[in-house]
């Protein structure tokens, strides 16, 4: 298994498998997929802050789920499919942060909390940094939480069903204010476990080559 891709047990799913083979025998690149992803966190972002009620929330919540389905199938069709590029690398994590803010800055204006929106985001797009500095570091990567971006983009994805409910009774948006300060407080908390893990690694590293 390759230490620098992120373990996701759909993969070995049969609706994974097959999809991933239509798509390898087609002309579509994994890197056009990645590209997609964007696409739909944009729509997602766009949606919510047209209407932030039950109607925008649930078309951001369907764009979510596209998105982490694209962030999947690009994986899948460049490693099991051979269809990996010279630029994959790129392609893997500069639209995965691109999709991360579009949802999680639209989020925070939706619901008039610009300023915790890039925040979050900032703080989300950390998260990853630490991991590839640790990379870079000749380390496995780490994508341990408790809020990367399965679980980031799970929390807004539940809130976004909720605020339909709440929305639609009373008019308000608490729920996704909380979420967003989860994401927030949450990927601060994953970049310090992050950085801790590198710290043990490299410490352990040091005592095996004395």
């Amino acid at each position: 298994m390759d230490d620098n891709r992120r373990p996701i047990k759909t993969r070995s799913a049969g609706w994974a498998q097959y999809i991933t083979q239509r798509l390898v025998n087609s002309d579509i690149s994994p890197n056009q997929i990645s590209v997609v992803s964007i696409v739909f966190a944009l729509f997602g972002a766009i949606a919510l802050n047209i209407d932030n009620g039950a109607a925008g929330a649930i078309c951001c919540a369907v764009a979510i789920q596209l998105r982490l389905l694209c962030n999947l199938f690009d994986g899948m069709v460049a490693i099991e499919g051979g269809k990996q590029s010279a630029i994959g690398s790129l392609y893997n994590e500069f639209p995965d942060r691109l999709a991360d803010s579009l949802l999680i800055v639209g989020l925070g204006y939706a619901i008039g909390q610009s300023d915790l929106g890039w925040f979050a985001a900032l703080a989300a797009a950390l998260t990853a940094y630490v991991r590839v500095f640790g990379g870079s570091l000749g380390l496995a990567q780490s994508f341990i939480g408790p809020m990367a971006k399965q679980h980031r983009m799970a929390v807004m994805t539940l809130s976004l069903l909720l605020n339909a409910v709440e929305a639609s009774l009373y008019a308000t948006h608490y729920i996704l204010l909380i979420a967003l300060i989860i994401i927030a407080i949450g990927s601060v908390a994953t970049c310090v476990t992050r950085t801790l893990a590198i710290a043990r690694q490299l410490k352990g590293n040091h005592h095996v080559d004395q």
